[in-house]
């Protein structure tokens, strides 16, 4: 697989928070200019239907409508690939008939929206990624197994990390060699920040994301991301696939 590249500018990021908020006012954000598309592509097994086994991902293969309820209104338009360049990949946390219910960033967090279910080809989700914010941990389950343990920081008072059930949308590596207030890399989700620092206008995508400063781990510093170690961060961007679910828990 291609992994996204892209510079540390095509982040819209929450100022000394350390938090990457992607997405700036465009709901689609895209790279700077110049910069090579990223092409992250599902790490997944395709399946016919939603396999109980565990979750599902939907794989958009043609462009579609997202609707708040099946048949009803549109909420967006969505094509084959994110602002970032990524293959879309959505979380399907119900089937009812012909239509799949999805999370999706263009949704109110925790919420789902639905797409016909001719319109994705679905996968087999093996990875799954649980946030304990009281603990500062991020705990990555292959199949139910516990695989990975993470200390993490994550919202301070006031920004305070948003809990629910987010997917991944993107696999980003951030450009400067690593050495940028963002680390090596980010896991953009669906989640979406409430709570947005007073005077910040740059938008309220959350991520996982690298840090440079290891010692703000384990503790709540950031205006709403969570913030991993470098090292973790190379091994979820090895791993985890488009659409892979994180549940988030206080």
């Amino acid at each position: 697989m291609r992994r996204a590249a892209v510079a540390l500018a095509a982040f819209a990021c929450a100022c000394a928070a350390a938090a990457l908020l992607l997405a700036g006012r465009s709901d689609e954000p895209r790279p700077r200019p110049g910069a090579p598309p990223p092409r992250g592509a599902p790490r997944a097994t395709p399946k016919p239907g939603v396999d109980r086994r565990g979750p599902i991902g939907a794989a958009l293969v043609r462009r579609t409508q997202l609707r708040e309820r099946p048949g009803g209104r549109v909420v967006r338009a969505l094509g084959k690939r994110t602002g970032y360049g990524s293959a879309r990949v959505l979380w399907v946390v119900a089937r009812r008939g012909p239509w799949l219910a999805v999370v999706s960033q263009y949704v109110p967090n925790s919420r789902a929206g639905w797409i016909p279910a001719d319109s994705a080809t679905l996968l087999f989700e093996p990875y799954t990624l649980h946030v304990d914010l009281s603990e500062r941990k991020l705990v990555v389950r292959r199949e139910g197994r516990a695989v990975r343990r993470v200390t993490v920081a994550v919202g301070r008072p006031g920004t305070s990390t948003p809990t629910g059930r987010f997917a991944v949308t993107d696999l980003l590596r951030v450009g400067g060699g690593g050495h940028g207030a963002y680390g090596c890399c980010a896991l953009a989700l669906t989640g979406r920040q409430p709570n947005v620092p007073q005077g910040w206008s740059g938008g309220d995508r959350i991520a996982i994301h690298g840090t440079t400063n290891e010692t703000t781990l384990g503790t709540a510093a950031s205006s709403g991301c969570v913030r991993a170690a470098d090292r973790d961060m190379r091994w979820l961007l090895a791993r985890i696939p488009l659409g892979a679910p994180v549940r988030i828990r206080a």
